[in-house]
């Protein structure tokens, strides 16, 4: 399956303004289940680019900008194939087919960051959206529980597109009973480590195809969380959608925070008023 992504990020000012380093995560990250087969970035105006793996080995574009303006403007195109087309190409180990399992001890120093509450002030609430989900011991079938808990959101759930930056907390989404992908991306990842499963952010695209139900990520960057499971790996649950990630889930990052995978990151030197706003252009639809 060939997917094609263009992101553009448009930042205007009303004076020309200096630009601060800039830090983009726009690249996908490619796997034994995707591979780019063309991409570019084109950014104005006049910098320098340096291309880094941060700490969980997603691809970062470091921008310095030589001259002052009064627009910057992000426009990355990829074309990729992806092999992901089943997202239940998997075998959950024995231990891990009932809730709760635990990891293996070689593996809890390197899940250990996965599996710290962000929101630990939150748990009561959490707990009481997950109880229906379980039965009266606290126990079920691990993948029957994550599909269920996946599929609610869109059920119950409001989906609302914000514009303002960071992410409601999981007791927020709760109350709200809406929020925006990464708020519900956010929430699932918390519910999941109060359950003790190891889960991260992913931001990325989710690629339109012909008759697509899901309207909620067309024209902007999507997010949804990943869950060690063990004898299957990373899993992609997607709330927004109530889906498990698949063939038209495309990650550029994964992360242990929503705050680490900002798609561009930066600031300028000027006053507060020279600043217009922002413009984010994302079409991403299967192509063949």
């Amino acid at each position: 399956m060939l997917l094609s992504i263009s992101h553009i990020t448009v930042y205007r000012y009303s004076e020309p303004v200096l630009l601060g380093p800039h830090r983009l995560m726009v690249r996908p990250l490619e796997a034994h289940d995707v591979q780019i087969r063309k991409s570019s970035l084109l950014i104005t105006p006049k910098h320098n680019i340096r291309w880094i793996h941060d700490v969980f080995g997603n691809s970062i574009a470091l921008v310095d900008f030589l001259e002052k303006a009064t627009e910057m403007r992000v426009e990355s195109t990829v074309t990729l194939e992806q092999f992901n087309t089943n997202p239940f190409d998997f075998v959950l180990d024995p231990s891990a087919q009932e809730l709760p399992f635990y990891y293996q001890p070689d593996e809890m120093p390197d899940l250990s960051p996965y599996l710290q509450r962000q929101h630990p002030e939150d748990d009561q609430a959490i707990r009481h959206w997950l109880r229906p989900f379980l039965n009266i011991q606290g126990r079920g079938k691990t993948l029957d529980f994550l599909i269920a808990l996946n599929k609610s959101v869109p059920m119950f759930f409001t989906y609302r597109r914000r514009e303002e930056p960071g992410v409601q907390t999981p007791g927020q989404t709760l109350s709200y009973r809406s929020g925006s992908c990464r708020d519900f991306a956010f929430l699932l990842m918390e519910a999941a480590r109060a359950l003790g499963l190891a889960s991260r952010f992913v931001s990325g695209y989710l690629c339109q195809t012909a008759g697509s139900v899901y309207q909620a990520a067309m024209g902007a960057t999507h997010a949804w969380t990943e869950i060690y499971l063990p004898g299957a790996g990373w899993r992609g649950f997607d709330p927004t959608c109530g889906i498990l990630a698949a063939d038209s889930h495309v990650r550029v990052a994964v992360t242990r925070t929503p705050s680490q995978a900002v798609p561009v990151g930066g600031n300028f030197t000027g006053f507060p008023m020279h600043y217009r706003g922002m413009q984010v252009m994302v079409d991403a639809r299967v192509v063949g």
